[in-house]
């Protein structure tokens, strides 16, 4: 795979197709490849080209010893798009690549075109502060739980009832999630905070942008992207019904329609 060397650590990325570019960012333990499945294939197809990134954490780029923030990937992903000389840049990021697509397009506005923005968020309300602290409990701990229980809980977390409720649809995703529990995918990722309210400073967002949200989504729920776009100043919101946190694989066709319809107007 190419790669830039940047912020003291090699990144790894793919690029797919020809034309103008769009940069996708996935978001916590979560590698470039995942977009491969369904969002690269229809830019590629729409005429883009894609560019998809493995942050620090996801191999083969590098993995630091540590703890990450959210600083250590923003600065990550402006020093990609400047070496591939991408700016301005058309951005597609999914959860924790969401946030750091909006906490670039707020220092950096120069390196970003406009911004889709899935299955986002600009604060932790009190459950999910209290999922968050819960989590790092466990990895501060040092003991893991078994991947069963692992696998168990992340489908729970990320997929709707609509995939849940479906024993053909639901056993892939349980075997996926059972064979990445015990590898301790980017640990260092699992540290980074992102329950800070950002709300005011989404207000210096330049850049066009759209939030894509899902009605069943546990993580990021809808009422929490909405105040994503109610405070970026140029920015529209589309929920899509029967999808989970990772609803860009579950409902892949609806997704592609709003990255697509948004990005040709911008």
């Amino acid at each position: 795979m190419p790669y830039v060397y940047t912020n003291g650590i090699r990144l790894c990325y793919e690029r797919h197709g020809r034309g103008e570019r769009v940069l996708l960012i996935m978001g916590q333990a979560a590698a470039g490849r995942v977009w491969t499945m369904h969002q690269t294939p229809a830019l590629v197809g729409a005429g883009y080209q894609a560019i998809t990134l493995d942050n620090r954490g996801i191999p083969p780029s590098d993995v630091p010893p540590g703890a990450y923030s959210i600083d250590d990937l923003v600065a990550d992903t402006k020093g990609v798009i400047e070496a591939l000389q991408a700016a301005p840049c058309r951005i597609v990021g999914a959860s924790l690549g969401a946030m750091i697509a909006q906490e670039l397009a707020i220092r950096s506005p120069h390196l970003v075109r406009c911004a889709v923005l899935i299955s986002t968020k600009s604060r932790s309300d009190t459950v999910r502060a209290a999922l968050e602290r819960a989590e790092r409990a466990v990895l501060a701990s040092g003991t893991a739980p078994p991947a069963d229980h692992q696998a168990a809980m992340t489908a729970l977390q990320m997929l709707s009832p609509a995939t849940l409720n479906d024993d053909a649809a639901v056993s892939p995703w349980l075997g996926a999630y059972r064979l990445a529990a015990p590898n301790g995918t980017a640990p260092g990722q699992a540290w980074i905070e992102t329950g800070a309210d950002r709300r005011a400073a989404l207000r210096a967002i330049t850049a066009p942008c759209r939030v894509i949200a899902f009605a069943d989504d546990l993580i990021t729920p809808p009422h929490l992207g909405a105040e994503v776009a109610d405070a970026i100043p140029d920015c529209d919101l589309v929920e899509i019904a029967g999808g989970g946190h990772s609803g860009y694989l579950e409902r892949p066709a609806e997704v592609n329609d709003a990255i697509i319809e948004f990005l040709n107007k911008n």
